[in-house]
C-alpha cells in the first residue's frame, strides 16, 4: 500500500474538506471586517458624544463664571450699603437731615427756576447798517 494512491473516496474528503475551509477562511475573514467596521461606528459615536459633553461642559461653566462675577458684585454693593458714608448719604438724601450747624436748602423744581431766573435777551446777528443809512442818520 506504499506505492498505491489513494482510493477516490479519500481524494473527494480531501477537496471538500478544502472548500469548507477556504468557505470558513472567507467568513472568518467578513466577519473581521464587519466586527472593525462596528468598532469604528462605535468609536466614532463615543468621539461624538464626548465632544458634545465638552462643549456642554463649557457653556455650563460660562454660566457658572458668569453667577460668580454677579455674586462678587453683589457683595461689593452689601459692604458699599453697610459703610457710614453710604448711610449717611441717604439719611441726607432720602430723609432730609442734616449735621448739626448745616443748613438745607430747597430748590423749587426745574419749571419755577426757570421761571424766576432773568430773561437774557436774545441778540439778534444783523449785519451793520449800510454807509449811506450812517449818513443819514448823522444828519438827519
Amino acid at each position: 500500500m506504499k506505492g498505491k494512491s489513494q482510493p477516490p473516496a479519500h481524494r473527494a474528503y480531501g477537496s471538500a474538506s478544502k472548500s469548507v475551509k477556504e468557505f470558513f477562511g472567507r467568513v472568518w475573514g467578513y466577519a473581521v471586517w464587519v466586527l472593525i467596521l462596528i468598532l469604528a461606528v462605535s468609536v466614532i459615536r463615543n468621539v461624538r458624544k464626548a465632544t458634545s459633553i465638552r462643549s456642554e461642559i463649557a457653556r455650563e461653566q460660562a454660566k457658572v463664571d458668569k453667577i460668580k462675577e454677579q455674586n462678587a458684585r453683589l457683595e461689593r454693593e452689601i459692604a458699599q450699603t453697610q459703610s457710614e458714608t453710604f448711610i449717611e448719604k441717604q439719611v441726607r438724601d432720602k430723609l432730609g437731615l442734616v449735621k448739626e450747624g448745616e443748613a438745607i436748602v430747597v430748590l423749587p423744581d426745574e419749571e419755577t427756576l426757570r421761571k424766576l431766573a432773568p430773561q437774557i435777551p436774545m441778540e439778534e446777528d444783523t449785519l451793520p447798517d449800510p454807509n449811506w443809512k450812517k449818513w443819514l442818520k448823522l444828519f438827519f
